[in-house]
C-alpha cells in the first residue's frame, strides 16, 4: 500500500537528510583447445538399468561444473591452494558473449587478490576512469574515486571470451587442475548429499566423477541449480548488441551511459578499436525482430537518434553491417538449498541487471571468500560439517552481493523512461544528483565501482536523490499538485528499493553479524 512506503521513505529520508548535510560539509574520497592436465585418476566401466558409464577412479577433492568467469578463477584459485581439482566445461572453445564485458576497479582489486591481474594483459584491454551520463541534451562525467589505490587500479573492458581464455589458460598451468571438455546431465546424489556428477565427454562417453565437494558453476542458464536453489528468475528486458568500428567515445577511457527512452543505451570500448553498444529493450515491449528487418528499423528509427552526434555515423554503419545480436537480462536473488556436497557460484547463483556491469565482481568478491574459507580445511570428506560450515558463505558474501545487486535493480528501474510525473522526476533529479559533484557523485560510484559496496550508505544515496528531487518540487512554491507529485516520488523511490532488499534478505544484507552462521567456525577435525 502506498501510505506504507510513504512512512518508510519519510523515516529513511530523514536519514538521508542529516547524511548529506554532513557528506557536503567534509567531502568524502573512496577514496583452449584441449587444456587438459593429467589426471591421478583411472575409469572403472559399469553397466547400471543396461546402460553402461565409466567411473572416475582417484583423489579428486573438488568438481567444478562450468570454467566461465567463476569456474576459470575458482579452478585456478582452489588449485594454488593444492586442491585437486576437475573442471567439466561445456565448450572449452572462446565464448562470444555481448555482455561480461566490463570488470569494475573492485572486481580488478579481487583479481589482484586472486593473483589473476595478468589476464587482462594481451587481450587488447582497456582501461575504464569512469562512466559519461547523457540526458536531454546535456552530459556529465563520472569518475571512479580512485585517488586512494594504486595507478594501475581502474575498470577494464575486453572482450569476454578473450578473458575467459586467458583464465582457462592460467588454470591449466596447475598441476593439480584437470580441464575437460564434457556436459554434465545430473549431480549425483547418495542419501541427500552430493558425490560427485553425471557427465558426458567429448565424444559422447558416460561418466561418473566423483568428489567431496562439487561447486556448480554452469551459468545463467544453469539446468543444475533447480535441487540446490529455489531459483525465482525475472526477465526486466533484453540487451541489442552490436559492435561500433573505428571511432572514439566523446569521453575517452569511459563508459557512456544514454539515458533514453523507453530505456538506456550503453556504449563502452571492448577494444583499441571496437566500441561496445547495448540497446536495453524492457519486457512489456516486443522485441523487434532480428530476421525480418525490423530490428534494424527499429534501431535506426527509435534509437540513432538518441545517440551522441560523434557516435551516429558509426552507430548506422553497425546497423548496416548487420551483426546485430540479443540477448535476455536475467536478475535472480540469492535462495540457496544448503545441501552436503554442492554449492552455487557465479550466475548459477545469483544474477542482477547488467546495466552497472557489476556480475564479475560479485563473482570475483565470493570466490575470494571461498578461499578463505576453505583454506583452514585439510579435507573434505565431511560433507554434513562441510555443509553447516560453509553457510557461513552466504552470509559472510551478502552485504557486497547484495548491494551491488540492489543497485543494479534500481538504477534500471530509475533509469527507464516513464509517462508517470513522479517517476519524470525522479530521473530527472537521480541525473541533477550525480551532476552536483562531490560527495554525491563520489558516493555512487564508489559503490557502483564495487570500491565501497555498503548496503546503509546505498540506502542513504538511493534516498538523497529522492529528497533533492521533493526539494526541487517545493521550491520556490509548495503547491498541492507539486506535494501530491512529491508524497508520490517518495512512495515510487521506496517501492522500488524496498522490494530488492526484502527479496535479498533485510537481516542478512544489513546485520549480518545477528545471523548464526556469521559465526561458523572450521570443523575441528
Amino acid at each position: 500500500m502506498d501510505y506504507q512506503y510513504i512512512l518508510g521513505g519519510i523515516l529513511a529520508c530523514s536519514l538521508a537528510f542529516v547524511f548529506v548535510v554532513y557528506g557536503f560539509g567534509e567531502k568524502k574520497k573512496t577514496g583452449s583447445s584441449s587444456m587438459d592436465v593429467k589426471s591421478n585418476g583411472y575409469a572403472k566401466t559399469s553397466s547400471e538399468n543396461g546402460i553402461c558409464s565409466q567411473e572416475i577412479v582417484g583423489e579428486t577433492d573438488i568438481i567444478i561444473v562450468g570454467a566461465g568467469v567463476a569456474g576459470a578463477a575458482l579452478a585456478y584459485t582452489l588449485g594454488k591452494d593444492g586442491r585437486r581439482v576437475h573442471v567439466i566445461e561445456r565448450d572449452l572453445t572462446e565464448p562470444d558473449r555481448i555482455v561480461g564485458e566490463l570488470l569494475q576497479p573492485g572486481g580488478y582489486l579481487k583479481l589482484l587478490e586472486l593473483g589473476l591481474e595478468d589476464c587482462v594483459d594481451e587481450i587488447d584491454a582497456q582501461r575504464v576512469f569512469g562512466y559519461a551520463l547523457y540526458k536531454d541534451g546535456k552530459n556529465t562525467k563520472l569518475s571512479y574515486p580512485l585517488e586512494k589505490f594504486d595507478s594501475d587500479v581502474s575498470g577494464r573492458s575486453f572482450h569476454n571470451g578473450r578473458f575467459i581464455q586467458r583464465m582457462r589458460e592460467k588454470a591449466s598451468t596447475i598441476p593439480t587442475v584437470k580441464l575437460e571438455q564434457g556436459t554434465v546431465t545430473s549431480l549425483l546424489e547418495e542419501n541427500g548429499t552430493i558425490k560427485g556428477v553425471n557427465y558426458k565427454n567429448k565424444s559422447g562417453q558416460e561418466f561418473t566423477a566423483k568428489a567431496p565437494l562439487t561447486i556448480v558453476c554452469d551459468g545463467c542458464f544453469s539446468n543444475l541449480r533447480r535441487s540446490l536453489c529455489n531459483p525465482k528468475v525475472e526477465v526486466p528486458s533484453h540487451f541489442v548488441g552490436l559492435i561500433l568500428e573505428n571511432c572514439n567515445l566523446p569521453h575517452a577511457n569511459h563508459g557512456h551511459v544514454i539515458l533514453g527512452d523507453p530505456s538506456p543505451i550503453l556504449f563502452y570500448p571492448i577494444s583499441s578499436t571496437e566500441i561496445r553498444c547495448l540497446v536495453d529493450v524492457p519486457t512489456g515491449q516486443k522485441l523487434p525482430s532480428l530476421g525480418n528487418g525490423e530490428m534494424a528499423n527499429y534501431l535506426k528509427t527509435v534509437v540513432a537518434p538518441q545517440v551522441p552526434p560523434e557516435l551516429h555515423a558509426s552507430f548506422i554503419a553497425a546497423v548496416d553491417k548487420g551483426n546485430i545480436r540479443s540477448m535476455p537480462n536475467r536478475s535472480m536473488p540469492a535462495s540457496p538449498y544448503p545441501t552436503p556436497g554442492a554449492l552455487l557460484m557465479g550466475d548459477a547463483f545469483n544474477m542482477r541487471h547488467p546495466l552497472t556491469g557489476g556480475g564479475m565482481t560479485v563473482a570475483l568478491s565470493d570466490i575470494v571468500l571461498l578461499r578463505n574459507l576453505l583454506k583452514p580445511l585439510r579435507n573434505l570428506h565431511d560433507a554434513s560439517a562441510l555443509c553447516i560450515y560453509l553457510e557461513s558463505f552466504y552470509t559472510l558474501r551478502k552485504p557486497v552481493a547484495s548491494t551491488i545487486n540492489t543497485l543494479a535493480g534500481a538504477l534500471y528501474k530509475v533509469f527507464c523512461a516513464s509517462p508517470d510525473p513522479a517517476s519524470i522526476e525522479m530521473r530527472r533529479a537521480c541525473f541533477d544528483y550525480l551532476s552536483l559533484g562531490g560527495v554525491c557523485s563520489d558516493g555512487p560510484i564508489a559503490l557502483l565501482s564495487g570500491l565501497n559496496p555498503r548496503p546503509l550508505s546505498l540506502v542513504l544515496h538511493f534516498f538523497a536523490v529522492a529528497v533533492f528531487g521533493v526539494g526541487r518540487l517545493l521550491i520556490p512554491f509548495p503547491s498541492p499538485k507539486r506535494m501530491w507529485i512529491g508524497a508520490r516520488l517518495i512512495s515510487g523511490a521506496s517501492g522500488i528499493i524496498f522490494p530488492i532488499i526484502k527479496a535479498e534478505g533485510v537481516r542478512q544484507m544489513f546485520f549480518p553479524a545477528s545471523v548464526p552462521a556469521y559465526y561458523r567456525m572450521p570443523p575441528v577435525h
